[in-house]
């Protein structure tokens, strides 16, 4: 087995949904992932929650009015590194699993976690991750990485894939 999975798909797919599910009740990951905001049943935002500081900060929200553009959201890019500076130092001296939901848009315009990601990239750290589906030249290190291995997440392989990290975790862990 591979010490990084990444996963890749198109929004909404279900790659968060993964990486919950699979990393729940699992003490030693640090990292982060996103979870969408939503006010009656649209998606108006996306909030950034840690693990190992149990921090939250909304990453992007439509109302926001910055220079960070993603589609329709404005990008918080100072609150996003300071939640991730910390928690992401602290996973790197606590944890054996780091989570990194996601390398993307939103994320890459920030030179700090670009530094800290290929950091972590060029460790022996167990990775689980998402990473845009976009071929983006960040994005395209990552896909060339040895010891990663890429799944694509649709509506038939979700399912098999969530069983698959699950079972990577419990490997990870020694969980029988």
């Amino acid at each position: 087995m591979k010490n990084k999975i990444f996963l890749t798909g198109n929004p909404g797919i279900g790659k968060t949904t993964i990486i919950v599910k699979s990393i729940d009740g699992i003490k030693s990951a640090g990292g982060f992932y996103t979870r969408e905001i939503r006010e009656s049943g649209e998606r108006v935002g996306f909030e950034i929650v840690t693990l190992i500081t149990g921090k939250t900060g909304i990453l992007a929200h439509r109302d926001f009015n910055t220079i960070y553009r993603v589609g329709k959201y404005g990008v918080n890019v100072e609150v996003f590194e300071n939640l991730i500076d910390v928690e992401m130092e602290e996973a790197l001296k606590r944890a054996n699993l780091i989570v990194i939901d996601e390398i993307g848009r939103m994320e890459l315009y920030s030179e700090k976690f670009k530094k800290m990601i290929n950091k972590i990239l060029e460790s022996d750290f167990k990775i689980l991750g998402v990473i845009q589906k976009k071929q983006k030249e960040f994005i395209k290190r990552v896909r060339r990485l040895k010891d990663a291995q890429i799944f694509e997440v649709s509506p038939e392989n979700r399912e098999k894939i969530l069983s698959y990290v699950k079972e990577w975790i419990r490997n990870i862990f020694n969980i029988v």
